[in-house]
């Protein structure tokens, strides 16, 4: 996996994978930044969230879970000192759907977090990741 990140002006950049895809980077103002763009420390939550919710959307697709809606809400506390890492991650899983089995869900998010998501594996090294799950049923 290769990525360049290219200077614009001032704070802002732009990232672009392999995939060939970009993504804006910037910061805040009292940084030297424009408020232009996702913070590159942002995307580390936002990579997390992607990745195990692409893992739990495929599983409960192949268990045939009729999922109407899905969210993946993250929170991540930081150090006060820099280099201001995480200290913890909270993730909630917010699936709805007709009819949803609670243990396919649980199972779903158990798959991704103990094998598939490389993302989990990686963040949970360096802080701890808690998880909840929460269910919405679909009434016609």
């Amino acid at each position: 996996m290769d990525a360049i990140v290219s200077w614009q002006q001032r704070m802002s950049f732009t990232g672009m994978s392999d995939s060939g895809f970009s993504v804006p980077l910037g910061t805040t103002a009292e940084s030297g930044g424009d408020d232009d763009a996702v913070r590159p420390v942002e995307l580390f939550l936002i990579g997390l969230g992607g990745c195990t919710g692409m893992d739990v959307i495929s599983i409960l697709e192949k268990k045939k879970q009729n999922v109407s809606a899905f969210d993946i809400k993250l929170h991540a506390d930081r150090s006060k000192e820099h280099p201001k890492v995480f200290t913890a991650i909270e993730i909630e899983y917010i699936v709805s759907g007709k009819e949803l089995n609670r243990e396919a869900v649980e199972r779903a998010v158990q798959l991704s977090t103990e094998k598939y998501c490389p993302a989990y594996a990686m963040l949970s090294q360096i802080a701890p990741i808690s998880t909840r799950i929460t269910i919405e049923t679909d009434f016609d």
